[in-house]
């Protein structure tokens, strides 16, 4: 069963980051596996003991590709930076019905510079924007509840990005409206290395994760998801 993650894995992505070119990771490509890749994919399949209670309509995917585990190869068809691999490990939860990064989910991020966990949807389209957006207006002492009672806000804190201006067609003197203007809805817990590499890590995650369920059954019902 899997516990906690080892040190090797902080050593390995500290190494990439000086090293972030084809050459090296191909020549310590089996290390990754070992060392990153091999116990992600462990917690993930531990985590399927433990999403369930948190919601069955989430997913804990233990697969190499498509799965739960996010890819080390990074999308650099549109940035400056050409870095080939991530630095950092991306482990995502999502929705039975959600294929992407877009989708409402418990995250998990694993880095040499900070570590947490975060739940909500990251970049939503247009569309479940909006349904968001008008689910506040609607609701706004559920939203409130959710993102303001005690057991949420011991661990976790709103972030993201959010419009300067409010979005056309919502009330600018709404006592909501900052929430309104945002275009991320995800809250973050922070943890400290030391959390991921001592006692039981799924354990600390599902109770961290439990702690979102008001916000993110508050997303699943504004884009009419199950949750």
């Amino acid at each position: 069963m899997f516990t906690h993650f080892d040190p090797s894995l902080f050593t390995f992505l500290q190494q990439l980051e000086k090293n972030n070119e084809r050459e090296w990771f191909n020549a310590n490509k089996q290390r990754y596996e070992d060392l990153v890749r091999g116990p992600a994919l462990e917690f993930i399949t531990e985590m399927q003991n433990w999403i369930p209670m948190i919601s069955p309509h989430y997913e804990a995917s233990p697969k190499k590709m498509g799965g739960s585990l996010m890819r080390v190869y990074r999308d650099v068809r549109f940035s400056k930076d050409k870095s080939p691999y991530k630095t950092n490990v991306g482990i995502q939860f999502r929705h039975e019905i959600g294929k992407d990064v877009h989708s409402p989910g418990f995250y998990m991020h694993i880095a040499s510079e900070e570590c947490f966990l975060a739940v909500g949807t990251w970049h939503p389209q247009p569309d479940a924007l909006r349904a968001i957006r008008e689910h506040i207006q609607r609701k706004p002492a559920a939203y409130q509840d959710a993102i303001e009672h005690k057991p949420f806000t011991e661990f976790y804190h709103m972030a993201g990005d959010s419009l300067v201006r409010p979005p056309k067609g919502y009330d600018t003197e709404s006592p909501m409206i900052e929430e309104i203007k945002r275009k991320d809805f995800i809250a973050i817990c922070p943890l400290d290395r030391k959390q991921l590499l001592e006692g039981n890590v799924c354990e600390l995650a599902a109770t961290r994760y439990g702690r979102a369920q008001p916000l993110q059954k508050f997303l699943c019902d504004a884009l009419g998801l199950i949750f």
